[in-house]
């Protein structure tokens, strides 16, 4: 069975690469602004906004394609309040000066569509606390991540150098990086797309 990654993240791409796992990658751009917005206009529950970006990617794709589209996508919150990616080193520079010391959720979500219509879904939601780092480690990390802390709307890669910036995590390492990649396996091990 044709699986489809429907995601331009690397590290997505790259999670599912290392579990051996055989797709391909097709991207159509969805406006995620417009969703955010009109969802948070509504009172949506976070879960819910996270959900439907998901879907809208997976179904963008799967109306053009034949197989398993994956959509993936992950917001970020605290305080009650929906964070987008950092524009510039600026804006990340006082993200992380606000989050220092606090906890912040993640929240992941996953949508299968096959024929267009989805067919499977997953939330994920990671807790983590950062610690009271220095402002000398913030100027320092910044400098060695550079133009990398836009990627994250946390302004942070866990999977390396972010990694330092915490000191309490409670939520499955895979969710954190962008893809619940336990459970969409056991999925496609339903659908014979993987050997069970």
């Amino acid at each position: 069975m044709r699986v489809i990654l429907a995601s331009g993240s690397a590290i997505r791409r790259k999670l599912m690469t290392d579990a051996g796992l055989e797709f391909g990658v097709i991207s159509k751009p969805v406006d995620e602004g417009a969703i955010k917005e009109a969802m948070l206009s509504e009172n949506a529950r976070f879960r819910d906004i996270a959900d439907a970006l998901a879907e809208a990617k997976a179904m963008r794709v799967s109306l053009m394609e034949p197989g398993l589209v994956i959509g993936a996508d992950q917001i970020m919150v605290m305080d009650d309040k929906l964070f987008d990616k950092p524009e510039n080193i600026e804006e990340a520079r006082e993200r992380l000066k606000l989050m220092r010391g606090k906890t912040h959720f993640l929240i992941g979500a996953v949508v299968m569509c096959e024929g267009g219509v989805p067919v499977w879904r997953h939330i994920a939601r990671t807790k983590l606390t950062m610690r009271k780092f220095s402002d000398e480690f913030l100027e320092d990390y910044l400098l060695k991540e550079g133009e990398l802390v836009t990627k994250s709307v946390g302004a942070y890669r866990f999977e390396g150098l972010g990694a330092q910036l915490f000191s309490k995590v409670e939520g499955d390492f895979f969710s954190i990086l962008g893809l619940s990649l336990l459970p969409v396996m056991d999925y496609l091990r339903t659908r014979g797309a993987i050997a069970s």
